[in-house]
């Protein structure tokens, strides 16, 4: 599937709203509104997960190169994914949720998976 293909408009299963694509070169996985995104991939963009679940945002984080990161946790599977936040573009994310979330302290299960990461890098 091309970026160009990926990058479409849809209605967003939590919050019903409907989402534009992005304007800034990159496309849109989770809804600038409620910041939900869906389970359908196992790697960045291939497509490949058989869940479907909608992905809460549990946290926000910062990484130098890639910016403000947006956490998703899995309502069926548990599965936890990062996406870039939409930013400089038309309807970008709510940034009082993105603060908001920043503000809060990590919800249950993204420490683990921080520490995990950490011991292996």
């Amino acid at each position: 599937m091309s970026r160009k293909t990926e990058n479409t408009a849809f209605v967003c299963e939590n919050c019903g709203r409907p989402v534009p694509p992005l304007t800034n070169g990159s496309y849109r996985n989770h809804c600038p509104f409620c910041l939900c995104s869906k389970h359908v991939d196992e790697a960045p963009g291939d497509r490949a997960s058989d869940c479907g679940g909608v992905m809460d945002p549990v946290a926000v984080l910062f990484r130098p190169g890639k910016g403000w990161q947006i956490v998703h946790r899995c309502r069926r599977c548990g599965a936890e994914r990062r996406n870039v936040a939409a930013e400089n573009t038309e309807a970008p994310d709510d940034g009082a949720l993105l603060r908001a979330l920043a503000a809060e302290p990590r919800r249950e299960g993204t420490e683990k998976q921080e520490r995990r990461k950490t011991r292996r890098g």
